[in-house]
């Protein structure tokens, strides 16, 4: 399994990586770009903007990294 994931145009190292952001960004700026996006942040501040499916194979990927979570039926609302 290799530690990177791609983002975007970005492979980003999962080891970077800090949390993830479970909602789309939204702060009703008429000049934001980055709305809809999901937020992976990054150690030492930085921040790369994933659409719903990058997030999502970003999930996957840390989930496999670190040896899963629990049994493949969990929920996340079970995390809740």
């Amino acid at each position: 399994m290799s530690i990177m994931c791609r983002v975007d145009d970005m492979l980003v190292p999962l080891y970077r990586v800090m949390w993830v952001s479970a909602t789309p960004h939204f702060c009703g700026e008429e000049d934001c770009t980055r709305e809809g996006f999901h937020e992976i942040r990054l150690e030492q501040g930085e921040s790369v903007w994933a659409s719903a499916e990058e997030r999502d194979l970003m999930l996957q990927k840390l989930e496999q990294w670190q040896g899963g979570l629990g049994p493949a039926d969990s929920s996340e609302e079970d995390m809740w």
